[in-house]
């Protein structure tokens, strides 16, 4: 019998068969996918299943599985919910169903972005989600706490570098309406399906925030780091409505989600030298106002 106080294939598993049988879905036969923060299998009936380390959270996964059930009723083109009475908690871990989008990991475009941004802003979600007010900062502390294998003084120079940038975004005179958000709105969490339309991914981030923080990721990927191209940037905006680099807190807010990125990289600096070095890469040039260019994405 699996060991399951460990986060390994077999342990993950057992888990997700047990959950699968509380609910009455088929394991039998799943398929390994990936194993990291958590463990994610194929199953049978086009049937995806995440495997959580910990249920430590699971107010936040109830959370996801109401915001996709949501979407789902006003017909937004987002990941749907396997609809079983879940989330489920098996040996203190969650684990969540969802409808399988495709075979195939093709990613959208910064248009399709535009598209699902735009559609998602013009909803109002109902109260009964309950949303959170967006905190951008409240994680970056407990991530750095954990980050084993960063060098201290990038540790330190990260730590003294939260209260500026926690002012400074409270600082920020915002021009667009608050409302519903996503989160993390950029490319990697836009798939197509298989009729090749774009459907958007990772619900977990929802929250009632301003809506240039959705839009802030498309142009640091263009700007900061050259992962898309000024045509694809200046179709972005025209799709959307709004260029956010012409908005006057546009850099502040981008140093703020640079930060935030290096911040959550800096967990993975002890699982390997890539990272680690990559880490180093980014918190060097944070420190000195060097370019971007060389981030890679992940």
């Amino acid at each position: 019998m699996a060991d399951r106080a460990e986060f390994t294939e077999a342990s993950t598993r057992a888990t997700l068969e047990s959950a699968a049988a509380t609910v009455g879905i088929d394991a039998n036969g799943a398929e390994l996918l990936r194993l990291g923060s958590h463990a994610v299998y194929r199953l049978r009936d086009a049937i995806v299943a995440r495997v959580a380390r910990t249920a430590a959270d699971v107010a936040s996964y109830r959370r996801e599985i109401g915001v996709a059930d949501w979407l789902e009723s006003v017909s937004y083109p987002a990941a749907r919910a396997v609809h079983v009475d879940q989330p489920v908690v098996v040996d203190n871990r969650v684990v969540v169903f969802w409808q399988s989008i495709s075979d195939r990991q093709d990613y959208g475009t910064p248009a399709d972005v535009a598209h699902l941004v735009k559609q998602l802003h013009a909803l109002d979600a109902p109260a009964s989600l309950d949303l959170p007010q967006l905190e951008p900062f409240t994680r970056v502390m407990p991530r750095l706490d954990a980050a084993i294998g960063l060098d201290e003084a990038d540790r330190a120079y990260l730590v003294e570098r939260l209260p500026e940038l926690q002012k400074a975004y409270a600082g920020l005179d915002f021009v667009l309406p608050a409302g519903v958000i996503h989160g993390d709105a950029s490319v990697g969490n836009v798939i197509l399906d298989q009729s090749r339309q774009p459907i958007l991914l990772d619900l977990d981030g929802f929250a009632i925030g301003p809506r240039e923080w959705d839009l802030v990721v498309t142009a640091m990927y263009y700007d900061s780091f050259g992962w898309h191209t000024k045509a694809e940037y200046d179709e972005f905006t025209k799709i959307y409505g709004f260029d956010i680099m012409a908005w006057p807190g546009y850099e502040t807010l981008r140093s703020i989600r640079e930060y935030l990125m290096v911040s959550w990289l800096s967990q993975k600096a002890g699982e390997s030298e890539k990272f680690a070095n990559e880490v180093r890469m980014r918190i060097s040039s944070l420190r000195n106002g060097e370019s971007r260019k060389g981030w890679n994405p992940y």
